[in-house]
């Protein structure tokens, strides 16, 4: 749950480095619609860069910038794009809100903000005692600290070592402390022992867990919820929706998911990992490749009973996809033997690794339901190859420069090849099994109280609805905390 218990001598502390620091928060409802942003904030934010540090850009924490590096406000509709059946072999419409156009270039950035707003207006979090830590396999901590630094806080990054060298150039800008721990995506279980070992070792630590803070999922159920549905409003026509497909890392983005059932209560809820590290389709574990997903176990925060299939993604598929969808050569054949426009294929880049994961378990959704032209799927392309530059040149590092005949290559067997495989569909069982694995992880290891994990199972869909119904509670919160601050 979300503890919004006051700590009025923090807080006083925090309202004053606010007013020092010219900070306004930004409440849900503006992120939701931030044509409602501060008129003062609006005209500041013509002359600021997209991922400058700077209070302003706490209100571009939303799906409706305009797609530009600086001075651009806000569209009506979310940044989205559809992706056209010469790039799926699948009929379904494939519709995907993009994360490029945030701060620091992913939505992560949002689901940070989620995390850390309750407790920074109910006094909880005091920016001038604390260090805030972010876990994280990659955005969310570049999120995190971000955010972070524009309360002129001091940000501990903990993310494993073999994360893409992006990340950890970008996070030397803004955390004051990096710590790398042992392994690649799946070793979430090093991070949680680096943050047992911070929290035993130092009093002046707060801990923003994205796998068990439920304002990750908060602020996508509400926020990344109605951007679809709104997506939804201007494309779907006669069509009809037929359900959500994400890999999950946090579990944080698909709790859209559940806004969207309950919008659309015949959708369904696909959630992806790597077919490498297997740990929903099979109980397994492994290394893979797909940064930001597949963490090894299953998030506190994901509503498990709601989820309808699991779809496993190869990471080769990814891997050499990125290169078809950003090599010359393999754009070149996109444009010329398989027809797709100039126009779209220039957009591909707005797909990192992760992206493209989204992308294959759409196809699969698709296949797998044998759905038509008349048929919606959504899912999310939550970074962009700014992150992956150094993976690709990794790429050719290894196997050479990308050819036409690599091309045609990825593209039949990579994109063009992706069957049913790897999926299930869960039954009660099924989910109650997935469920299970929380116990693990967060009961054996983390110590939460076993009670609770029972209540997400058994006082469904209670449990989550006491969830979602508390951001108008927040944004009350919010709008008092800048009340104080006086700056609006």
């Amino acid at each position: 749950m979300i503890d919004l218990t006051m700590n009025e001598t923090q807080l006083a502390r925090t309202v004053e480095r606010c007013r020092e620091r010219n900070i306004v928060i930004p409440t849900f409802e503006q992120m939701r619609d931030p044509s409602k942003t501060p008129d003062k904030i609006k005209d500041e934010l013509k002359d600021i860069e997209l991922w400058d540090v700077v209070p302003q850009n706490l209100f571009r924490i939303t799906w409706k910038n305009v797609p530009t590096d600086k001075g651009g406000l806000f569209r009506p509709l979310p940044n989205y794009m559809e992706i056209p059946p010469e790039l799926t072999g699948v009929e379904a419409r494939i519709i995907a809100l993009v994360g490029k156009w945030f701060p620091t270039g992913a939505h992560k950035v949002g689901a940070a903000f989620g995390c850390l707003a309750p407790p920074l207006v109910t006094g909880q979090f005091d920016p001038t005692m604390h260090k805030a830590v972010w876990p994280s396999t990659g955005n969310y901590c570049r999120g995190g600290a971000y955010d972070a630094s524009i309360l002129a806080c001091d940000s501990v990054a903990i993310l494993p070592e073999e994360m893409s060298q992006e990340r950890f150039d970008w996070l030397k800008t803004v955390a004051s402390e990096i710590i790398k721990t042992p392994g690649s995506e799946s070793n979430v279980k090093e991070i949680y022992d680096k943050v047992a070992e911070l929290k035993a070792t130092r009093d002046n630590v707060f801990i923003f867990n994205q796998f068990a803070e439920f304002g990750n999922y908060l602020w996508h159920y509400d926020i990344t919820g109605h951007a679809m549905q709104e997506v939804l409003d201007k494309e779907l026509g006669n069509d009809a929706y037929q359900g959500v497909c994400l890999t999950t890392g946090s579990a944080g983005t698909i709790g859209s998911g559940d806004f969207m059932k309950q919008a659309y209560p015949t959708s369904k809820i696909a959630a992806g990992e790597a077919v490498q590290c297997p740990t929903l389709w099979l109980n397994g574990y492994g290394a893979h490749r797909i940064e930001g997903i597949g963490d090894k176990h299953v998030p506190w925060i994901h509503n498990v009973r709601n989820t309808d299939q699991i779809i496993a993604i190869d990471d080769n598929d990814s891997m050499n996809l990125i290169r078809l969808f950003n090599e010359d050569a393999g754009r070149k054949y996109l444009v010329n033997d398989i027809g797709a426009s100039e126009s779209f294929v220039s957009q591909l880049p707005l797909l990192g690794i992760s992206s493209v994961a989204n992308l294959l378990m759409a196809i699969k959704f698709a296949k797998y339901y044998e759905l038509t032209k008349n048929d919606v799927v959504l899912t999310v392309f939550t970074d962009s190859m700014d992150m992956y530059q150094s993976r690709l040149k990794e790429a050719r590092e290894t196997h050479g420069t990308y050819t036409e005949k690599d091309s045609v290559k990825d593209y039949h067997r990579h994109l063009m090849g992706q069957k049913t495989d790897a999926m299930i569909e869960l039954g009660h069982y099924d989910r109650k099994r997935v469920h299970h694995l929380k116990y693990f992880t967060w009961i054996e290891q983390q110590g939460f109280d076993l009670d609770e994990l029972n209540a997400q199972w058994y006082d469904y869909p209670r449990y989550w609805e006491n969830i979602q119904q508390t951001t108008p509670k927040i944004d009350k919160l919010i709008g008092e905390f800048n009340e104080k601050v006086g700056l609006i």
